[in-house]
């Protein structure tokens, strides 16, 4: 390539990044769910490396403090988001009472759940000595766990797995990102627990 051909290649490549970065907003905010970067790429037809590109300037672009939402990524997908901090006015909007706090046995059983995934219910219950039925239904009406299979022995229990929900109320972006904790230790998974227990009083804040 020529140098007059790179410099008119590089032109329009910056006069096509406006229309672009609208037609990926548009598609985030109809999608209302994470898209996939494949996704995004296939529906605009253009270059792998510029929509990644532009789709890191936005994410900048929206940590301004003038906006008003977020764009994030999970799990190779990216969504937008409203910013924590204008929560009180959309509770207000909406008309919804604050979250309750989850309960200790939730804050174990997703605790238990983010580090052992997939798990059934019963090595839940052994590894809490106590029985987790209501906890896991909380957790599934916060839509923070989900059936993921099933386990293939008699009776084929439910397996549990967290959610994109659960990634994004942590500020994850993959499971990688969750401290290395082995639960075989009493100790590292009392930790565990009190980890996710900080994390959702600062949510509930």
């Amino acid at each position: 390539m020529s140098r007059v051909d790179e410099k008119q290649f590089e032109f329009e490549e910056v006069s096509i990044k406006p229309k672009i970065k609208s037609a990926i907003e548009a598609m985030l905010f109809v999608s209302g769910e994470p898209l996939p970067a494949r996704e995004l790429i296939s529906n605009l037809e253009v270059d792998n490396k510029l929509v990644l590109e532009i789709i890191n300037e936005m994410i900048e672009e929206y940590k301004k403090e003038d906006r008003g939402i977020r764009l994030i990524e999970i799990n190779g997908g990216y969504q937008l988001v409203t910013k924590e901090e204008n929560s009180d006015y959309i509770q207000k909007l909406l008309k919804k009472n604050r979250k309750h706090s989850l309960s200790q046995a939730s804050i174990e059983s997703l605790a238990i759940i983010a580090y052992k995934q997939p798990i059934t219910r019963i090595d839940i219950d052994e590894i809490r000595g106590v029985k987790s039925e209501s906890a896991l239904q909380r957790l599934v009406e916060r839509n923070l766990i989900r059936e993921v299979g099933r386990l293939e022995v008699p009776g084929r229990p439910i397996l549990y797995g967290t959610t994109d929900e659960f990634l994004r109320q942590f500020g994850l972006k993959t499971l990688k990102e969750l401290p290395s904790l082995d639960l075989y230790e009493d100790k590292e998974t009392e930790e565990a627990m009190e980890l996710l227990d900080q994390a959702f009083k600062e949510i509930d804040k």
